[in-house]
């Protein structure tokens, strides 16, 4: 019990001192945060655009799919450009053709190389200067910097509308002809465009660093790394060295200290119980599990060949119908929906089994509203994101039930709070299972940690509230993170690894004791990295030195617990053997191992190689980013919460045996074909673009001329591959579920087995 009271307290002082400094810098997200001017004129007095008009722009930028048709501060999608780091180019490369008629009667590209830096130098110093007045709230700018807007704007206009000129470029960046319509809105998305750009170029008040603190690179104006950056790099890179040989360290003599393990039950502990209603219902959720998958998958697909083909699919011009910007919202969004769904699942299976084998009162009925709920706000939320898109939906209507433009979170707002609402029901439903537990007298902590992660998990998704459809960028890129960081990557993480440990030792293959502290002494390591980590999404999002600062030390610390990984996935391997019924539960087990592997990978290796602030500003909105993603996405989360459900369905369905062929295509292949894609085209193509961001700028590794490169096509169509790979293992897997979940074929698949 001591031992337990000092595991409490450490997790306790972390998630107090963390979170202290999560809100501190927060409120420092909304003080510096890059003015959005009431006025932009220029020296005459000629008005150009408003607050009003900027924030209109980035209202219509939501509604084409935002953050998934191109990115924003290096956030989004990796096709079309960052449009900051393309319009700031463009905007520096028409002021100097038009300094260079207006000063020497010829074109840029014609003057001598000391009349050139003559030029360069005076763009310089007339766009890192800043002519923002605070007191007046005006930003004032040269009339041959509003002219240079003006033509910059012009582009923009031809290239989301329908000009036949730019069909070949809308093409090469996956963008739908008409992308949007009015030519009111698209002069309010140049607006926004000029304003995010304006921030990335233009040096804070009392400060040599622009407000995204130098973000892109762009030789033309000397945006490159700050000092700053590079010393909180070389700090976080000293942080986890020292951070791994201290847990290494620590790990090596806390090992003496355990104690053997307990024997093996004759008979697994969880067929003890009748099956409840409610835990008889979950097959439903099972389902939904794997058709979100599979569709999931093959929007996956969809979305990768439209970055070699741009608006067709093998000669059908897809992009009439299902835009990149649509597939890749879906794409994303199912992954979200049933990884979740399958983290419900896992959760109400337990709770009759916490409830000493039965279900309390209406447990089966909520489980079917929860269910239904889900629906509902999957068919509703894509239904909303087809019709913005689409520019069917009106645009007052956009946010609310169409599209909010933000990756991660796009679905729209009524949807989203439908979804909070569903979570929330969840948490009730689990609550009422685990508070008659915790009543009863014995060692009820491991049992109090799954609760606060089912309490964390069911109210932190409601950060994702504190911004609304005008709220200003930085903002809302803070609370963003909230959810795709710290509700994510941080109580799901202590989720999974309570409920792991809380499973295994219900069946009595590890003691409750060693359960407990395990999973407190996670949760404390995965919390005192990963809350203040959540800052190192945000160097370059209109943030000041304090929070790069707080990001990268964090940030680094997050990858130390996923050192000792490897060892999980072999404690986790070796349970296989205590016990000769533990061979109904191989392949659940089996994708528990993939998880513990791709976390070390994934989530550590691949995550810590674009963390470090100096990594970052080269790097971000590169194809390295989604090498991350996917590999942490879906190798752990997705892995997971696959081994939960194929968990549940082996509890739901008694006599099902798990067709061996079909199980070692579906985890093999899957491994596999995420390696191939990963290692032979998306780390590849982000590896050329980053030595093309650090030798020309990120407008260059993003640039039409440079993706639609012949080796990088070759690349791209080099994934086809892995995709292939990948999707025949997620059928395999979905059609062991089906069949698994009709009685009689599971039975017929028993029967065989058995006679085998």
């Amino acid at each position: 019990m001591a031992n337990y009271r000092r595991l409490w307290t450490i997790l306790l002082v972390v998630l107090g001192i963390t979170f202290a400094v999560l809100g501190y810098f927060g409120r420092e997200v909304y003080r510096v945060a890059p003015p959005i001017p009431a006025q932009v004129v220029t020296e005459s007095g000629t008005l150009l655009t408003t607050k009003d008009g900027i924030l209109d722009g980035q209202t219509a930028w939501q509604s084409v799919g935002g953050m998934q048709l191109g990115s924003v501060w290096g956030h989004g999608a990796y096709q079309a450009p960052d449009w900051t780091a393309d319009w700031l180019h463009r905007e520096l490369l028409a002021w100097l053709e038009l300094a260079a008629q207006d000063e020497f009667g010829t074109a840029y590209g014609n003057l001598e190389e000391e009349q050139q830096a003559v030029l360069q130098h005076r763009l310089k110093q007339e766009y890192r200067f800043n002519s923002y007045d605070a007191d007046a709230d005006v930003l004032v700018i040269s009339e041959r910097r509003a002219q240079a807007m003006a033509d910059t704007a012009a582009y923009y206009d031809q290239l989301f509308g329908d000009a036949p000129s730019m069909q070949g470029t809308r093409q090469s960046f996956a963008m739908k002809e008409n992308t949007l319509p009015s030519a009111e809105r698209r002069a309010d998305l140049s607006n926004f465009f000029f304003w995010t750009a304006w921030a990335a170029a233009t040096e804070r008040p009392g400060g040599e660093a622009t407000y995204t603190n130098n973000w892109p690179h762009e030789p033309l104006i000397d945006n490159r790394p700050t000092a700053e950056n590079i010393i909180w790099s070389i700090v976080s890179v000293v942080l986890l060295i020292a951070g791994v040989g201290g847990l290494i360290w620590a790990w090596a003599f806390l090992r003496k200290e355990e104690e053997h393990e307990p024997a093996a039950p004759a008979r697994d502990p969880l067929t003890s119980f009748k099956l409840t209603p409610s835990q008889k219902a979950l097959g439903k959720y099972v389902f939904l599990v794997v058709a979100l998958f599979t569709f999931q998958v093959l929007m996956g697909g969809a979305t990768a060949h439209y970055t070699v083909e741009g608006q067709h699919f093998y000669g059908i011009e897809l992009s009439k119908w299902l835009p990149y910007s649509l597939v890749r919202t879906w794409h994303l969004q199912s992954a979200l929906f049933w990884i979740a769904t399958g983290f419900l699942a896992a959760g109400l299976f337990l709770a009759p089994i916490i409830n000493g084998g039965k279900d309390p009162k209406f447990q089966k009925l909520g489980v079917d509203v929860l269910f239904w709920a889900l629906i509902a706000v999957v068919v509703g939320s894509f239904a909303g994101n087809y019709l913005a898109i689409a520019q069917v939906m009106p645009a007052n209507l956009n946010f609310w039930l169409g599209h909010q433009g933000y990756e991660y979170v796009d679905l729209g707002r009524l949807w989203q709070i439908g979804k909070f609402i569903g979570i929330v029901l969840w948490l009730v439903l689990m609550l009422r299972g685990v508070v008659p537990a915790l009543r009863q007298p014995g060692d009820k902590h491991l049992l109090a940690l799954l609760t606060a992660s089912c309490a964390a998990i069911g109210l932190f998704y409601g950060a994702g509230f504190f911004y609304g459809e005008r709220t200003h960028i930085s903002v809302m890129e803070y609370w963003r993170w909230w959810i795709v960081h710290l509700w994510v990557e941080g109580f799901f993480e202590v989720f999974a690894t309570t409920a792991l440990a809380f499973i295994f030792c219900s069946m009595g293959l590890v003691s409750k004791k060693m359960a407990t502290t395990a999973s407190l002494a996670s949760a404390s390591l995965f919390m005192l990295g990963g809350i203040p980590g959540t800052f190192h999404h945000l160097y370059f999002s209109g943030t000041t030195t304090p929070i790069m600062a707080v990001g990268a030390t964090f940030s680094a610390l997050e990858v130390v617990p996923l050192v000792v990984l490897g060892y999980e996935a072999w404690e986790n391997w070796s349970l296989k053997n205590r016990a000769p019924w533990m061979a109904n539960i191989k392949w659940p087990l089996m994708f528990f191992v993939a998880v513990a592997f791709w976390n070390m990978l994934g989530a550590g290796v691949l995550g810590f190689m674009i963390n470090p602030p100096i990594a970052l500003y080269y790097i971000q909105g590169l194809n390295t980013t989604p090498t991350h993603a996917h590999a942490a996405l879906f190798g752990v989360y997705g892995f997971l919460a696959l081994g939960f459900s194929l968990l549940v369905l082996r509890y739901i369905r008694p006599n099902l045996v798990f067709n061996e062929s079909l199980m070692k295509t579906a985890f093999w292949w899957l491994n596999g074909g995420l390696v191939l894609m990963l290692f032979t085209s998306v780390l590849p193509v982000g590896v050329i673009q980053f030595v093309a961001s650090a030798s020309e700028g990120l407008w260059y590794a993003r640039s039409e001329s440079f993706m639609q490169q012949g080796l990088l096509q070759t690349l791209r169509w080099v994934r086809t591959f892995g995709d292939i790979v990948f999707i025949i293992g997620a059928l395999a897997v979905s059609w062991q579920v089906v069949i698994g979940l009709w009685p009689r074929k599971a039975q017929a698949e028993g029967v065989t087995e058995l006679a085998k």
